[in-house]
């Protein structure tokens, strides 16, 4: 697996979703969680998804229960707290692992790309994997950066 769209997901509404779904496009990946002191974050993600969705961005939220049990619900209960406290309209898949031995592909790959600060671990809920177009990780962020500290970055790869 060379690229994000090698890759496939099952999103909230049980659909496998090829994430060559989104070829040609650049793409935030969030490791996302509904009770975290990080959740606020959803509306800065929406906030980057609406202004540069038309330009060619897609974010992608992936639930994750690993970090103090902060994701407990369902899918059902994921997709409705998400809509009804932030507006989410961004694609969100079913709960994954981030880390371990089960985690999801996807984020095995994407560490393996770009390591954090402490490793190749990823140490809290709301980490971001920017994807360029071609499929490849440009840069990693840490749980703590806004999205709003991400629009230049997502800028740049929107013009290249």
């Amino acid at each position: 697996m060379n690229t994000l769209h090698d890759f496939s997901a099952v999103t909230l509404q049980g659909n496998d979703l090829p994430l060559s779904e989104f070829n040609d496009q650049v793409v935030l990946v969030v490791n996302t969680a509904s009770k975290c002191g990080l959740t606020p974050q959803f509306t800065g993600l929406q906030e980057l998804h609406d202004r540069f969705a038309e330009q060619g961005l897609s974010v992608l939220g992936f639930p994750c229960n690993q970090f103090a049990d902060q994701e407990p619900g369902d899918a059902k209960q994921i997709g409705d707290f998400c809509q009804s406290n932030y507006g989410v309209t961004f694609p969100m898949f079913n709960k994954v692992d981030v880390n371990g031995p089960q985690a999801h592909p996807v984020f095995a790959w994407l560490k393996s790309q770009k390591g954090g600060l402490l490793g190749s671990s990823i140490k809290w809920n709301f980490t971001k994997f920017l994807v360029g177009r071609d499929g490849r990780v440009i840069k990693r962020y840490g749980p703590k950066t806004e999205p709003r500290a991400i629009a230049a970055d997502i800028e740049r790869a929107l013009q290249s």
